[in-house]
């Protein structure tokens, strides 16, 4: 039996859709037949109702229907269900059969084509006798009808039509022939449907009544049978909840049927239907459990069903097939919208149906022996070319009793099935469902799922002697292997990929994969490893290697051909091959002994090798290949004559190579791109190993992490090794050329905290320690690149310390020349800082210079340099604080113009070195002095830390200034520098800004002219000015306080006009009654025609206390006499 035996049916997978037979369209030669049956099937929305329409002939002939069987009372069934039963009511047997007949209401010839409707109508009965299948009648017409009751001429017509042709009138249509034809057509779909839903609810009742005349004893199978075909029936009927319901009916009683040998197959298959039907109705309603759990349970029912012994390997088929099929409607759901997981996808129903595949090629392979001869005839022929019943055997059909009827008719089947399950190709279906549970672990990101069934399959198309495609997904798989460290499973793996390699005669691979299992990640034992050594020297000689174990020997005779003729090749042999990507049977570390030479120094590097074989290794050049290239030639080791540079198993070998750096390579990277070993010779096969940068293959990152970890936590000893420990030895692939080391001292000196804007001295000393003339020196001093990008802007840097320098000295001095230095010679440099702004700053001080020198005696010029760096912080080197008062000394919010105010000035040392005040000077704008010249009162004054100097400025608003304004003052402008500077050092200007002021105007100016200080009981003159300050004369009102502390003459109250521009003047003689601070008596002031201008506000600039000393003893006082 062919092995599409396996297949489901394709009705049994399609979805079931209502049939509906058209009959009367000329779809070929009649353009509005075609336009209407394009209607019906082009461009099928999923939203419109499920129907399989056909276009029939009129008189198509539909299958003829049985005698219903009035009793089952000697009836035995011979099967479950018949092959064409589910073809039958999806493709031959209609629900609904419907006749288009182009037919007006108003045509002329309405009598004869009524009767040939009606003749039509029957002919469609006549075929259809015996069955229930519905008619229905569709008048296409070329006018649009009017609606329902309006056309009374058109409702008479249609009920002598419905007459004629015996139909109800819900089965009677007009088609307009419009330009809405879609819109009519959907509407007739939708009648249609509800037509086929009525026979198809008929057809299950019709099936279930039968249940009645059935008992348990004979007629088991029609249990199963019945409530298959009402499951079936139900989803032509779009009743998928009933239709559910039916099929886990007929499965518990398909399981429930007396299984034997000559059945198990019918069950098994019957079983097999409709756990797929209930699996995809499931998947259908959006219950993925339910399918699952049913799929199981099917499974646990079946997998012990297993039949006769020797069809053993059709059970294995059977069960792949259940697993696959489930695989794909897993799929199909999730296509449609199903979420899956990691732990539950279609990969693993499509693993297991590979693994019961392959467990049907391992049966087929021990029961279908070789040298048989097909029997004659067939016993797999059919009289009628296929079985009438799902799951019987072709040579006892419709046989249901426990023993076959012919025992040699019977064994002759199964050897007929035995011959054609040879012919079977076997590793194609389980590479293919290997592929498929591949797709989905990789789909769902199970790596190693993904990574175990492609060694499977790689080893399935080894045995399908498809070496090309088994080596390309074993070496793939290989990577993740050597990754994760599966060394058993590799060491596996590299067998299969070797026997491939020498199958194929491929000389690379069979290198690379011998090399790999003599390496320390094999798991092969010590007489396999000298085997495989052998036949990679043999290779290497450019001889034919032994064949592998375990070969199919019509292959191996092909292959040691295949090798004759590489071997006579000889332009294809040096061969390159990367170790970085395998774990090879020699291991390279390199590495340069320092990561940093200096450029008067040899550069030395190590490569040590290891061998992992089982016997000593030769090979017959080394080399090293540098990031520069000219460097190469001195990192080449060759064997010299007859002598090969051997490596013994076991025990590391350490190569030394040396050469010097080139002065234009300083500050420059050296970097190793590689390590190459050849093997083999020019007489025979060249093999070079190719390592990328200082060696190490796929597993020596983990490796060396191992050891790092092992020595952190046991340590390392201290007493000296007699070998080479490998785990220990690191990968320096890099080194750095560095300039010599200076030798020369350069010191600095200076007095930190710079001082905002100072000339800041560093002096820098360069003596020099080399014993040869340092030539050529160069200075470059100034602010350290790569700080904060506005210190660039506010640091200025100069050699010239005897002026301040300007915004345009660079922050940077470059390459000054300072000439030779002989040894032991020293030299000075002032180098002067100005900083503008305050906060830290790192200054660089590099002296370079060139010197001839000798290495390994090469003469070279060596540039060197030293830097030194430092430190400083800005600071300021004084606080100034600007206030102003009154003659009074009372703080003013405003200043009255053309009235004398001070100016106070306080500076407040923060440095902490003494600073010198050389002067001071105020630059004023809008204000003027009181005073005829302004003169500094802080003329070489020392201020330590912490003290304060402060002087004072008698100022004045001159007249005509606008009153209602916010005035400039001006600038304070101090010159300093510190106490510890040379005297003819420059001074610096600090400018500090003065404070805007408000003006205002008043408009008379009192004040007073009275004595610093009065005596008891002695007369005290007091002269009061009152200047009028305005355009008009001002009448005022003057009137003085009495006073406890003072007795006075003079006007006590008193009222005068003053001339504008002009002064009057009041004199008063107060006598002082009591010693100390008195209160002097007030006047009250008051302008009548200027109410805005107070009392207190005129009197603000008269002074209100006087000190008043006690009255003096005489000297001829009476007492002082009589003492």
């Amino acid at each position: 039996m062919a092995g599409s035996q396996w297949e489901h049916p394709p009705e049994l997978c399609c979805r079931p859709m209502a049939f509906v037979a058209l009959t009367g369209l000329d779809v070929l030669y009649n353009a509005v037949h075609r336009a209407i049956w394009d209607a019906f099937c082009a461009n099928r929305r999923a939203d419109r109702v499920p129907i399989s329409f056909k276009v029939l002939p009129g008189d198509h002939e539909y299958p003829k229907c049985r005698t219903k069987r009035t009793s089952y009372e000697w009836y035995i069934p011979k099967g479950i269900l018949k092959t064409g039963w589910m073809n039958k009511h999806l493709n031959l047997v209609p629900a609904l059969v419907v006749l288009f007949y182009e037919l007006d209401w108003d045509d002329p010839q309405w009598k004869e084509k009524q009767s040939e409707c009606a003749t039509r109508v029957e002919i469609v009965r006549t075929s259809l006798q015996g069955r229930n299948t519905k008619v229905a009648v569709v008048l296409i017409q070329k006018k649009t009808p009017l609606p329902p009751g309006e056309d009374l001429v058109a409702s008479e017509k249609a009920s002598a039509l419905c007459g004629s042709c015996d139909l109800s009138g819900k089965s009677l249509f007009v088609l307009p022939h419009t330009d809405h034809l879609v819109g009519y057509i959907i509407r007739l779909e939708n009648a249609f449907y509800e037509h086929a839903q009525t026979y198809y609810y008929t057809e299950i009742r019709r099936v279930k009544s039968h249940k009645e005349f059935l008992n348990k004893t004979t007629h088991q199978l029609l249990f199963v049978r019945h409530q298959f075909k009402m499951a079936f029936l139900s989803e032509l009927k779009q009743d998928t909840q009933n239709a559910l319901k039916y099929y886990r009916a007929a499965h518990s009683l398909v399981h429930e049927l007396r299984a034997h040998e000559t059945n198990m197959l019918e069950i098994k298959t019957m079983a097999g239907f409709i756990s797929y039907k209930i699996c995809r109705l499931c998947f259908q309603h959006n219950t993925p459990l339910d399918a699952i759990a049913q799929f199981r349970k099917h499974i646990d029912l079946c997998k012990k069903k297993i039949g006769s012994a020797e069809l053993v390997f059709e059970h294995s088929a059977w069960m792949s097939k259940q697993f696959q099929s489930f695989g794909e409607l897993f799929d199909e759901a999730i296509k449609l919208g199903l979420t899956a997981i990691q732990t539950q996808n279609p990969g693993f129903y499509y693993q297991q149906a590979a693994c019961y595949s392959q467990d049907r090629k391992q049966m087929a392979q021990q029961l279908c022996q070789a040298g048989m001869t097909y029997p004659s005839p067939d016993p797999l022929d059919t009289h009628s070319g296929g079985l009438d019943f799902y799951g019987q055997r072709p040579w006892r059909q419709g046989h249901q009793s426990i023993d076959p009827t012919d025992p040699e008719k019977e064994k002759m089947g199964i050897l007929a099935l035995q011959i054609k399950e040879r012919d079977v190709p076997h590793s194609e279906l389980i590479i293919a469902l290997l592929s498929n549970a591949v797709a989905q672990f990789k789909k769902y990101k199970c790596p190693r799922m993904k990574s175990h069934l492609m060694v499977q399959m790689g080893e399935e198309y080894y045995h399908a002697k498809d070496y090309t495609k088994a080596l390309k997904l074993l070496d793939y798989v290989m990577c993740d292997y050597r990754t994760e460290r599966w060394w058993p499973l590799l060491t596996t793996i590299l067998t299969t990929a070797l026997r491939c390699a020498y199958l194929m005669a491929s000389v690379k691979d069979y290198i690379i994969y011998c090399m790999e299992l003599l390496g320390r990640a094999s798991t092969l034992k010590e007489e396999q490893k000298s085997r495989i050594e052998k036949n990679l020297f043999k290779v290497l000689m450019n001889k034919v290697p032994e064949a592998e174990s375990e070969c199919d020997p019509s292959s191996v005779s092909a292959a040691r051909s295949l090798w004759s003729d590489r071997t006579a090749l000889s332009e294809s042999n040096e061969l390159t091959v990367e170790m970085q990507d395998y774990i090879p049977f020699i291991q390279c570390k390199a590495r340069f002994q320092s990561p940093s030479f200096h450029v008067d120094q040899p550069i030395q590097l190590q490569v040590f090798l290891r061998a992992d074989c089982p016997h000593p290794v030769s090979f017959s050049k080394l080399t090293v290949s540098l990031s520069n290239q000219e460097y190469n030639q001195w990192c080449v080791a060759e064997s010299s004559g007859e002598e090969s540079m051997t490596l013994l198993p076991g025990k590391p070998k350490r190569y030394n190579f040396s050469f010097v750096a080139k002065t234009e390579d300083v500050g420059k990277k050296v970097e190793m791109t590689g390590v190459e070993m050849m093997l083999g010779s020019d007489s025979g096969r060249c093999v070079f190993l190719s390592w990328r940068g200082a060696g190490g293959d796929a597993a020596s990152t983990q490796e060396a992490l191992q050891a790092s970890r092992s020595s952190r936590r046991w340590g390392r000893g201290t007493e000296a090794r007699q070998e080479l420990d490998w785990d220990s030895l690191t990968l320096q692939h890099s080194t750095m050329i560095i300039s010599r080391v200076p030798k020369i001292c350069v010191q600095l000196s200076h007095q930190p905290p710079v001082l905002t804007n100072e000339m800041y001295c560093i002096i820098l000393t360069v003596q020099s320690q080399e014993e040869a003339v340092a030539k050529d020196v160069k200075l470059t001093a100034g602010l350290k690149p790569g700080q904060e990008a506005g210190l660039g802007q506010t640091t200025h840097v100069t050699l010239d310390g005897s002026s301040v320098c300007d915004d345009n000295a660079p922050a940077l001095l470059t390459d000054l020349p300072l000439g030779d230095l002989k040894p032991g010679e020293k030299l000075e440099k002032c180098v002067y800082m100005r900083c503008v702004s305050t906060g830290p700053r790192v200054f660089l001080f590099h002296v370079a210079y060139s010197i001839d020198t000798a290495v390994e005696g090469r003469h070279i010029v060596c540039k060197c340099h030293k830097d030194e760096t430092v430190s400083v912080e800005t600071v300021v080197p004084f606080e100034v604080s600007v206030k102003f008062i009154s003659t009074k000394f009372e703080p003013l919010e405003r200043v009255a113009v053309d009235i004398p105010f001070l100016l106070m000035t306080d500076i407040l040392s923060s440095s902490p070195w003494p600073l010198l005040l050389s002067s001071s000077s105020l630059q004023l704008l809008t204000i003027t002095s009181n005073t005829a010249q302004l003169q500094s009162q802080l003329q070489q004054v020392v201020l330590q830390t912490g003290e304060s100097a402060s002087e004072c400025f008698c100022l004045r608003c001159p007249p005509g200034t606008n009153s209602n304004n916010t005035v400039a003052t001006g600038q304070y402008v101090i010159s300093w520098r510190r106490k510890s500077s040379s005297a003819d050092g420059p001074l610096i200007q600090t400018t500090a800004t003065l404070p805007h002021v408000i003006l205002e105007s008043v408009p008379l100016y009192v004040y007073a002219d009275l004595p610093s200080f009065g005596r008891v009981r002695e007369s005290l003159p007091v002269r009061y000015h009152i200047d009028n300050r305005t355009a008009q004369v001002q009448e005022v009102e003057i009137a003085v306080d009495p006073s406890d502390a003072f007795m006075f003459s003079g006007l006590k109250q008193v009222h005068l006009r003053v001339l504008p521009g002009t002064e009057q003047q009041m004199l008063y003689n107060y006598y002082p009654l009591m010693a100390g601070y008195q209160t002097l008596p007030q006047l009250n002031i008051s302008l009548p025609h200027c109410p805005t201008s107070s009392s207190p506000a005129l009197r603000r600039f008269l002074p209100q206390r006087i000190f008043v000393k006690p009255q003096g003893r005489q000297p001829d006082d009476a007492s002082i006499t009589a003492a």
